[in-house]
């Protein structure tokens, strides 16, 4: 380690106090200082200790995490670390911290750099969707191989930009801090609850090993980490509700439908599409390693190479029991909110035929790897000037781990359905039908649902996947001077992200079910799905259901029908953003006396330049296929465009920073800033995604058919941020402090609605024949549905009889393609423009205190977020709402007690209810429900080698739920369980 002497100002002091035993200095506490302070921790109560001399010397707002605490913390990963944090909030995926939110700023909205160094994100939405986001995905990295953690609130002209809610700094470390052999193994055993299938007990092993030469010249590290998690999940969600004004009709009801505390003519009510309730089984393997080697020939000069690599191996089994809503609406009841909801829903099928329970299978394949390798070189030209530069590139990919993609649905039903009914009042709705399987001839008639009554339908498999690279090139130079420094740098940093996403359709015994009982022996286990809700009332629910392989089924149906399972169908996505940006910064600090009260002050300055080009090469859409009654597909042609766009901006970024002890112990600060976010990839494409309409467009309530685009031309949003705080530190581990923060934002993106047609695609469902088979149809005195709809403009154009086949016989057989006649198809599209502004506001406040020398302390913070655009959900459906996602008040509660050889604490977290989406479906809302989770984590040191723990998350097993305008209108349900480790640590 260097011997190298420089002076310290109080800032760098701290900076490196905070880090400790084992931690190396990160990039931004190197600006402000030009050498480490090794403090030797142990126990959580020292790490405590150094985070909060740092909170209190800091400039600007900073909170970190240390070794300690993120190393006995009982946090699966850095997400759940980090939540412990004033103002700090995550989203869980199957339980387990995945994305940050900040001060109410969504993941998009965070900037999280490793080292310093800015990462590339890559993380495939579920259900093989396009990936659009820039959230660095914490679920990607374990706990225990990172050392330090800091969240950076107020915007620094050192510190890179896009994050408006906070950049996160991820610190590891240098084997140089730590002269000598040091090395240390862990081992883990975790059972989670919810486990159906998997290993009831599986592996978590951790280890480090670091060595320098005798007089710390050279040094090499190496950490690595592997963890298993089997666990499973069961659940319930509606894909669509659907609003209107009431007109005094339901579209497709039946003549003498029964409508109770019916909604008033003009009065808002809403309407679902579907109920499907879910069983998941899933396997995630993550796999961490990090090594760095050090060289320091000369105490001027140390050079630093490190390669970090993260894995995760995703897998899903996942099955499905739901209903879809059709004809013959017969009895409803609505709720006596504002905007009603049915609570009671019923449909009969009359004079159709039965009509097919959902049974769908689907697999998850999925492989995320994160690849990072930089240089760093610090050189100390004199006592007053010094010199850093840093390289790296940084790879972030996510990808399928199965040749037939990411994502697979295989279609499977039983035609065994005569009514369904849901009671939506209940907080998991009930599925009920009338089960029959004697209308069709081809089932058995026994009166249960059997393999002989179950057939295949579609078979869709997904193809995505993304892979952004960065390239970034910094100096900084830092020249002190009396009181103060002087940093600047120059930074070049090229970011390329590449999207491609597909859908391969095959048809197995087609929509209507054709072939019941044709899967072999062994492909369908029979399931009660209402066995697994065991938190909730399932009493009159309808409990046959079935789970198995999609691709068993898969490569069998590839077999049976004469098909390739395989994702290669052609990309409706294939993008690539490309940004190219270039900084310069000038940061002065200086740290003075006025009176008696000594003060900080950091004023700073950085000026950003960025190019983006925007470039979609996709297969051209011919078609929307009618394929029945309420079915389309978008179908691909071999031609191919490119669409190429490119913009430019410039932004100026100012920071000022002052803190002030008025008296003993007591520091005022103000701060002030202006910081910018990004837009989502998504939002950057240049070219349109389309989607199919919901029901053929000439009858009434059927939805329009949707398309998404971007728009290049977006600019980064910009907030002016002002914090303002006091703080008060009456003993060493003990401070209350009162903040209150705003940012003004500029360039919000909201949605512009647009009605217009893509690619020349037309309308089977509005032409001249379909409105001949209305025409037809009424004549004939035959309801006018979509199914009977389908079936006549299929007779007609094919010349069979109406009358000849069965409406599933018209399914399998015929689909309906748009000709020169029919009208363009128009979509209605939701195009991205920097048109809003906002506010958010908010306090957060946070108590720490040790009691003695008692071993006992309590950690206690609360963050309010306030913003000034609210999500109406009583305004009218057919308009874009513009309204701030991810606003929610906060809290954190920790009870500790520590001595030489026993640990404990124990953890409340809490988020109130917030917007996690302004249009889930076209302009419906999204709320996540009000969460809380207790976890605890209790250790023994039996030596200063050895020391055993257990730890428990969310023990009282809470559940997560999202729902609509009204918490009637559920959108989705997990019901989640607890997790429980027990482990060692060695340090030899």
């Amino acid at each position: 380690m260097s011997n190298h002497i420089v002076r310290k100002t109080k800032i760098a002091t701290s900076l490196s106090l905070i880090l400790g035993a084992s931690i190396s200095l990160p990039v931004y506490a190197q600006e402000a200082n030009t050498d480490v302070e090794v403090i030797q921790v142990t126990g959580f109560k020292s790490s405590i200790k150094e985070s909060t001399r740092l909170k209190r010397d800091a400039a600007g707002v900073v909170d970190a995490i240390s070794a300690e605490d993120i190393g006995k913390f009982p946090d699966t990963n850095l997400a759940e670390s980090l939540q412990r944090i004033t103002g700090v909030s995550i989203d869980r995926s199957n339980g387990e911290g995945s994305k940050v939110t900040v001060r109410g700023f969504g993941p998009d909205y965070n900037m999280v750099t490793l080292n310093g160094r800015t990462m590339p994100a890559a993380s495939l939405p579920s259900g093989g969707g396009t990936p659009s986001s820039r959230a660095f995905d914490f679920a990607n990295l374990a706990s225990d191989s990172v050392k330090s953690v800091e969240v950076y609130k107020t915007g620094k002209a050192s510190i890179a930009s896009g994050g408006i809610g906070a950049t996160i700094n991820i610190n590891t470390a240098r084997p140089l801090d730590n002269p000598g052999f040091i090395s240390s193994v862990g081992v883990k055993a975790l059972h989670d609850s919810t486990n159906r299938v998997g290993d009831d007990i599986t592996p978590e092993l951790s280890g480090l090993i670091s060595w320098t030469d005798s007089e710390a010249k050279f040094g090499a590290s190496l950490t690595a980490s592997m963890q298993q998690r089997d666990s499973s999940s069961t659940g319930a969600f509606v894909n669509q509700w659907n609003t209107s004004a009431f007109d005094g009709t339901i579209p497709q009801a039946a003549d003498d439908i029964v409508l109770t505390n019916a909604p008033a003519v003009g009065q808002l009510y809403s309407m679902p599409s579907d109920l499907r309730y879910t069983i998941a089984d899933r396997e995630r393997t993550r796999t961490n390693a990090q090594l760095t080697l050090q060289y320091s020939p000369i105490d001027d000069l140390t050079a630093t190479l490190d390669y970090t690599y993260s894995k995760q191996d995703l897998f899903e089994a996942r099955a499905e029991q739901s209903i879809w809503m059709d004809n013959y609406k017969s009895a409803l009841t609505f709720d006596d909110n504002t905007v009603k909801t049915p609570i009671y829903y019923r449909e009969e099928r009359r004079d159709q035929q039965t009509r097919d329970l959902g049974l769908a299978f689907q697999e998850l394949n999925q492989v995320n790897q994160n690849d990072s390798i930089g240089l760093n070189v610090e050189y100390y030209f004199n006592s007053e000037l010094s010199f850093m530069f840093d390289a790296h590139n940084s790879k972030a990919t996510s990808k399928p781990d199965a040749p037939y993609g990411s994502w697979v649905n295989a279609g499977l039903g039983a035609n065994v359905v005569n009514a369904q009914e849901v009671d939506f009042s209940r907080e998991l709705p009930s599925m009920s039908i009338d089960f029959d399987d004697c209308r069709r001839d081809n089932l058995n008639c026994n009166n249960t649902l059997d393999a002989s009554d179950v057939g295949t339908s579609i078979l869709d498999s997904n193809f995505a996947r993304q892979e952004s690279e960065i390239t970034e090139f910094r100096i900084h130079g830092k020249y002190e001077i009396e009181n103060g420094a002087i940093d600047f740098g120059i930074e070049s940093r090229s970011m390329e992200s590449h999207s491609l996403q597909s859908l391969t359709r095959n048809t197995m015994g087609n929509w209507g079910i054709e072939n019941p009982g044709e899967l072999p022996d062994g492909y369908l286990n029979p399931t009660n799905f209402l066995a697994e809700f065991d938190d909730y009332d399932t009493s009159g629910s309808f409990n046959q259901g079935y789970t198995g392989s999609a691709s068993q089924i898969g490569y069998w149906a590839g077999e049976e029908y004469g098909f390739n399972f395989a994702a290669d169908g052609a990309f409706a996505t294939n993008r690539t953003i490309e940004e190219d940006i270039t900084a310069a910064f000038v940061q002065f600090t200086y740290n003075g006396y006025i009176g008696d009260m000594p003060y900080n002050i950091v004023i700073g300055a950085r000026q950003e330049s960025t190019d983006i080009t925007s470039t979609a090469n996709i297969d051209l859409p011919n078609a929307v296929a009618w394929e029945g009654n309420n079915d389309f597909n978008v179908r691909f042609g071999s031609a191919k465009e490119d669409f190429t766009l490119k913009s430019s901006y410039d932004h100026f970024l100012p920071s000022f920073d002052f803190d002030i002890e008025v008296i003993e112990n007591v520091k005022a600060r103000f701060s002030y800033s202006t910081t910018i976010a990004r837009p989502t990839y998504d939002n950057l494409s240049s070219a349109a995604t389309v989607g199919v309409p919901g029901a053929p467009t000439l009858l009434a309530g059927s939805s329009p058919a949707t398309a998404s685009t971007g728009n290049p031309g977006l600019v980064p949003l910009e907030s002016d941020n002002i914090d303002v705080s006091a703080e008060w530190y009456f003993a060493e581990t003990s401070y209350v402090s009162v903040g209150y923060y705003t940012k003004d934002i500029e360039n919000f993106i909201g949605l512009t609605p647009m009605t217009q047609n893509y690619y020349g695609l037309r309308d089977a469902t509005a032409g001249p024949r379909a409105q001949a088979a209305i025409a037809e149809l009424e004549s004939r005195g035959l309801a006018v549905t979509d199914s009977n709809l389908f079936q006549m403009v299929a007779a007609t154009e094919n010349g069979v009889d109406f009358d000849s086949m069965t409406y599933e016989e018209f399914e399998a057989a015929y689909d309906v393609i748009a000709n020169s006649d029919d009208p363009l198809l128009e979509f209605t599209a939701q195009v991205p423009t920097n048109n809003k502004n906002a506010t958010i506001d908010g306090f957060e406040i946070a108590f720490q205190h040790f009691f003695g020398e008692s071993g006992f302390g309590v950690q206690a913070n609360y963050t309010t977020v306030n913003g000034d655009i609210d999500f109406d959900v009583n305004a009218d459906p057919t308009t874009t709402q513009f309204a701030l996602v991810g606003l929610s008040d906060t809290a954190n509660f920790i009870a500790m007690y520590e001595n030489d050889d026993f640990q404990a604490r124990i953890a409340y977290n809490w988020r109130d209810k917030f917007l996690n989406s302004a249009a889930r479906y076209v302009n419906e809302p999204g709320f996540t429900e009000e969460y809380y989770q207790i976890d605890f984590n209790v250790a023994y040191n039996y030596s200063e080698q050895l020391s055993f723990f257990v730890e428990g998350l969310n023990i009282t097993e809470q559940n997560s739920r999202e729902h609509g305008r009204t918490s009637v209108q559920l959108w989705n349900l997990q019901q989640l369980g607890a997790r429980y480790n027990i482990g060692m640590r060695y340090n030899f």
